[in-house]
């Protein structure tokens, strides 16, 4: 039995349902450590800070509109840290947006009209922006075990052991990663190119001299998110519109080489260019990106017809 569990309410903000393993099962990078995420989405497992320790959480679907949270195997976690696991979670599920206007802009397209009734389109994001980040350069020009072998190695050596559960650990801090040598990133993570850029942004936030955090400010324009993003080291045009997504920035496209194929043989094209791709969704203007995810992944989740 767990020693504390919590219901939280799978509604967006605008009132709208936020299918669990829709959310969950979104993207491959949710199912990096420290998350363990079940094969059927009916899981989620990730080990988060608070007030200065980590808790080993585990969340469950309870009913269509709901799930449960808890921490298993461990002592209670005091009710402050309870406050600060349940944020993070709410915050990981996307639960403070709004999607009611994409529910909208997709009803009356044959394409995408099942997304509002499966309450999809809620993109799995990370604690924290320099989690994202750094899983995100992880998965640049490389194959996806080289990707789990990295952020693997960064959670497993550098992050912070779970409370009754010491081989469970957080993602590292930015100061934790700033101090791990360059033999780390080379012999261990076995990080490439990759190594010197995760050393360099983590060593900017560590030291304040970036705030990857601001990102998230809605005052912002895309134009200049975009810009800033691409500013940093290790991050070109796709791991720039892939955080743009992870950031609930939804205009840009991921085209890369999964994408781009998909989208062919769902289409039914041979030959189709980035900007044929981009013309078929400029309709949904500032949801295109997601409306285009949607459309590749819709198969990743297998529910009752009626449903998906």
């Amino acid at each position: 039995m767990p020693s504390w569990s919590h219901s939280i309410q799978l509604r967006g903000a605008g009132g709208e349902p936020a299918d669990f393993a829709r959310t969950v099962l979104s993207h491959g990078v949710a199912d990096l450590l420290p998350n363990t995420i079940a094969e059927d989405g009916s899981s989620l497992e990730t080990v988060l800070p608070a007030r200065g320790r980590a808790y080993v959480v585990r969340l469950v679907p309870d009913g269509p509109a709901s799930a449960v949270l808890s921490a298993p195997g461990a002592a209670a976690p005091p009710a402050a840290a309870r406050t600060t696991l349940e944020r993070q979670i709410r915050h990981m599920l996307r639960l403070d947006e709004d999607l009611s206007g994409f529910y909208r802009a997709a009803q009356d397209d044959p394409r995408l009209a099942w997304v509002a009734q499966a309450g999809a389109g809620r993109m799995l994001r990370s604690p924290t922006v320099f989690e994202d980040l750094v899983k995100t350069i992880c998965t640049t020009n490389c194959t996806w075990s080289a990707t789990v072998r990295m952020v693997s190695a960064l959670v497993g050596r550098l992050g912070v052991a779970g409370v009754g559960a010491p081989e469970r650990r957080t993602f590292p801090t930015p100061e934790a990663m700033a101090q791990a040598g360059e033999d780390f990133y080379r012999d261990e993570a076995r990080a490439g190119y990759r190594g010197p850029y995760l050393r360099t942004v983590a060593t900017d936030v560590a030291e304040a001299r970036l705030d990857l955090e601001e990102l998230r400010d809605p005052e912002l324009a895309d134009r200049e998110v975009a810009e800033r993003l691409l500013a940093l080291p290790g991050v070109g045009p796709y791991a720039m519109a892939h955080m743009m997504m992870l950031l609930g920035r939804y205009k840009r496209l991921i085209l890369d080489s999964w994408t781009r194929p998909t989208y062919r043989r769902l289409s039914g094209r041979p030959r189709v260019t980035d900007k044929g791709i981009e013309r078929a969704f400029r309709s949904y203007r500032q949801f295109a990106g997601l409306a285009f995810w949607l459309t590749l992944t819709r198969d990743w989740v297998t529910q009752a017809e009626g449903g998906a």
